[in-house]
């Protein structure tokens, strides 16, 4: 059976590194592992979008609509740009923050109120403000892996291959605090 993760944010909030990670932690179980990544304007702050499809045998690394069975939202607008990704009994993991696309900062857009009070209404959805735990780690940059670690909880991986593989993907110097960081998504 095919699992497939997404994750989504805007340029710059560590999207490809979390997929790398996830990448690592299936490969390390033994799965057939692809990995997709769209970049779409992420120079510019706009939308990336990361797919990992994990099993026995995967054919294709796209997540189609209605299959994600987790979808990881490092921004709220983009939960709810990417939600109709998820299947009826998949798991929106959103990291409570907003940044302003540039239509909404040029004044041609708004950015919409109750996001995620929207999002709970049609899915099962957990949600955590990242980047205020991140700076009480001293550290903002790990709030990615904050949101990572309250997505693993719905996954089959134990927390020490969570803890092993972060230890092989990211820096050396930052070992120890995404560590923390990941622990501290993972106890929310």
């Amino acid at each position: 059976m095919t699992k497939n993760i997404m994750i989504v944010g805007v340029g710059g909030q560590g999207t490809l590194l979390t997929s790398r990670i996830l990448g690592g932690i299936t490969l390390n179980a033994g799965y057939d592992v692809k990995l997709s990544e769209v970049h779409g304007m992420a120079q510019r702050g706009g939308s990336v979008v990361t797919f990992v499809r994990y099993g026995e045998k995967v054919a294709e690394p796209i997540v189609e609509q209605g299959q994600a069975d987790v979808l990881i939202a490092f921004e709220k607008l983009e939960a709810l740009r990417y939600a109709h990704f998820l299947k009826k009994d998949g798991v929106l993991v959103v990291n409570d923050q907003r940044i302003e696309p540039i239509t909404v900062v040029t004044g041609a857009a708004q950015y919409p109120e109750q996001i995620i009070e929207e999002l709970e209404k049609a899915y099962t959805v957990y949600k955590i403000n990242a980047m205020e735990e991140a700076k009480k780690l001293g550290n903002a940059k790990v709030f990615n892996i904050i949101v990572l670690g309250m997505a693993a909880k719905h996954m089959e991986f134990s927390k020490e291959a969570w803890l092993d593989v972060i230890e092989k993907t990211v820096p050396p110097k930052t070992v120890a605090v995404n560590q923390q960081a990941f622990l501290a998504g993972y106890g929310s």
